[in-house]
């Protein structure tokens, strides 16, 4: 029912957009400081790559193989979901985006462990390995915090 005085098309066209704002509120999710923790800790993960990981090697160099499988492995999951997909939720806000992130981050956080556990194992001549470096454990930790934070963004919109 449109108002007295103002025409019917204009009144459909309002209506319209209101609607179809309301659709776009509803496939976003509004990150507020959250957002800028999440930054942080993205931009984190991005310099402990500098850090050593393991054997020796720093994570740049263990996500390009250097280290062995499983902390390639962590490497290409916590900076693929970590910071790539991370970056895309941060900078679209998708809601389907940030559980990409959460479910993807807590599935970084358990080859971070194992990598972690890879490390402190004994290798198959016997010897105890040689412990993860310092930017292994920090990147596990970052990512540890990065999918608490997005499951709880995610489930911010359920």
């Amino acid at each position: 029912m449109s108002e007295p005085g103002v025409p019917a098309e204009f009144d459909h066209e309002l209506s319209e957009e209101i609607d179809q704002a309301g659709r776009r509120v509803a496939r976003t999710v509004e990150l507020g400081r959250r957002g800028f923790t999440i930054s942080l800790l993205i931009f984190a993960l991005l310099v402990v790559q500098l850090l050593p990981w393991a054997e020796g090697h720093a994570g740049w160099q263990t996500l390009a193989g250097a280290a062995g499988g499983i902390p390639q492995l962590f490497a290409v999951t916590s900076t693929g979901v970590g910071v790539l997909v991370g970056a895309v939720a941060l900078v679209t806000r998708r809601w389907w985006v940030a559980w990409c992130c959460a479910a993807g981050g807590w599935f970084a956080s358990v080859d971070g462990l194992l990598a972690v556990w890879s490390q402190q194992s004994a290798h198959a001549n016997g010897a105890t390995g040689s412990g993860p470096g310092i930017g292994m454990i920090i990147a596990w930790v970052v990512t540890i915090i990065l999918a608490a934070l997005w499951m709880r963004t995610a489930f911010s919109r359920a």
